[in-house]
């Protein structure tokens, strides 16, 4: 545990920090006013462009072909960060559609219910309205580059990999798929499994044999 928190202090302080801003306004602001302050980013059209496409870095299919990837170069990690993304996926999953179902979007409660306030929507993207909370797209993200952040020792991709999971949540209450504290759970999921899932395939010598490349290819 101890060279766990020595080697990613540093990752988990910005996450923490990140946390606590959230949850700040998150209990202090009406989540509607709130969304209303995020959308009022939108009109950049370099904002508007980036957000549009970066959100897809959250996709179940990004995550999954970082997975094969990496295990292509060594299987433990492989399975450490698929196994991450499927269990915090299904947890998520499970919340949002069996225990928070009832819980609306920004664009069906904008649409319905707040219907004097129009939202400011980016072309190209399809918009959702049931099934917000928590943030599939969050969980994924944070799941992954939590993984990915925990298996390198380069403190530079630590920071990298947090500020791509950050912008990646944040990606999606920018675009109106989501509420702040949707995202902010949904990052919450994917950094705890992340770190369980680090402790059963990492943390210990159980899974040494596949501490290696799934092709070894020999030099002659």
């Amino acid at each position: 545990m101890k060279v766990f928190i020595k080697d990613n202090w540093l990752y988990f302080l910005l996450y923490l920090t990140a946390l606590a801003w959230a949850f700040f306004y998150i209990f202090q602001v009406d989540k509607v006013a709130l969304h209303i302050k995020i959308n009022s980013l939108v009109g950049n059209p370099a904002l508007d462009t980036f957000f549009k496409y970066f959100t897809h870095l959250g996709d179940g299919i990004f995550a999954v072909i970082i997975a094969i990837f990496v295990f292509l170069f060594n299987k433990r990690n492989g399975v450490f960060i698929l196994s991450t993304y499927i269990v915090s996926g299904l947890f998520t999953s499970l919340l949002k559609n069996f225990f928070y179902s009832d819980v609306n979007r920004p664009h069906y409660v904008f649409g319905y219910f707040v219907q004097h306030i129009k939202l400011k929507y980016i072309e190209g993207v399809d918009m959702v309205g049931q099934n917000s909370f928590p943030s599939g797209h969050s969980t994924s993200a944070f799941a992954l580059f939590t993984c990915l952040a925990l298996i390198t020792e380069n403190k530079l991709l630590k920071i990298i990999f947090f500020v791509i999971a950050l912008m990646a949540a944040f990606s999606r209450t920018y675009l109106s798929q989501h509420w702040l504290v949707d995202v902010t759970f949904g990052s919450l999921i994917g950094t705890i499994f992340a770190v369980i899932f680090y402790f059963i395939f990492i943390g210990n010598t159980k899974f040494e044999t596949l501490n290696k490349p799934l092709l070894n290819i020999k030099r002659s």
